[in-house]
C-alpha cells in the first residue's frame, strides 16, 4: 500500500512538471505577444515551478527507497536554484510593472490570461487535493508541504484571472501591472521559503 501511495505521489509530481512546462510555454508566448506583464510573469513562474518539481520528484523517489526525511544534496541545490530564480522573477516583475506604469503601457488583450488562469485553477485544485490526500495517508510532511506549494499556484491563478478579467471587461488602467506585482509578491514569498528549506535538514 505504501509503495502504491509513493508511486501515486511521484506521478502527481511528474504531471505537475509536465503541466508547468506547457503552461509556461503558452503563457510566455501569449504574454509577450499581447504585452501583458502579468501573464508573462505567470509563465516564467511556471518554469521556476518546474525546477522545484524536479526536486520534489527526486525527493519522493528517494523517500520510497529510504524513508529518511533529511534532504540530500540534489534537493538542497534544487531549492537554492528555485529560491534564487523566484527572487530574480520578483525583481524583474517589479521593475517591469514600474516601467509599464511610467510609460502608461496597456495590454493588447488579456483574453489568453483568462483562459489560461481558468485551466490552471482547475488543474492546481485537483493536484493540491490529490497531493494532500496522499501526503496525509503517508503521514509525510514533505509531500504535504508540496501540496501547499501547489495551493500557492492556485492562488496565483486567481490573481491572473482577476487582473485579466478586469482589464478585458473594463480596461482599467494599470490593472495588468497590479496583477504582476501580486505575482511578484508570491514569488518573493516562495523564494524565501525555498531558501529557508534548503538550509533545514
Amino acid at each position: 500500500m505504501t509503495n502504491t501511495l509513493y508511486k501515486r505521489a511521484w506521478w502527481l509530481s511528474i504531471i505537475t512538471i509536465g503541466y508547468n512546462i506547457v503552461e509556461g510555454l503558452i503563457s510566455t508566448l501569449f504574454g509577450a505577444e499581447d504585452d501583458t506583464l502579468a501573464l508573462l510573469g505567470f509563465g516564467i513562474d511556471s518554469f521556476v515551478e518546474v525546477i522545484s518539481g524536479i526536486g520534489i520528484a527526486h525527493m519522493i523517489w528517494r523517500l520510497n527507497k529510504n524513508p529518511v526525511e533529511s534532504k540530500d544534496r540534489f534537493e538542497r541545490l534544487a531549492l537554492r536554484i528555485t529560491g534564487s530564480a523566484f527572487f530574480l522573477l520578483a525583481i524583474g516583475l517589479m521593475l517591469g510593472a514600474g516601467l509599464d506604469i511610467l510609460q502608461a503601457s496597456k495590454p493588447q488583450s488579456t483574453l489568453a490570461g483568462i483562459i489560461i488562469s481558468l485551466v490552471s485553477l482547475l488543474t492546481m485544485y485537483f493536484l493540491f487535493k490529490e497531493k494532500l490526500r496522499v501526503g496525509r495517508a503517508l503521514n509525510s510532511p514533505p509531500i504535504i508541504s508540496d501540496a501547499n506549494c501547489t495551493k500557492t499556484c492556485f492562488y496565483l491563478s486567481f490573481i491572473l484571472l482577476g487582473s485579466s478579467a478586469i482589464y478585458e471587461m473594463f480596461k482599467v488602467p494599470y490593472i495588468d501591472a497590479t496583477g504582476s506585482l501580486g505575482i511578484a509578491w508570491y514569488a518573493l514569498k516562495e523564494g524565501k521559503e525555498a531558501l529557508e528549506k534548503s538550509k533545514n535538514p
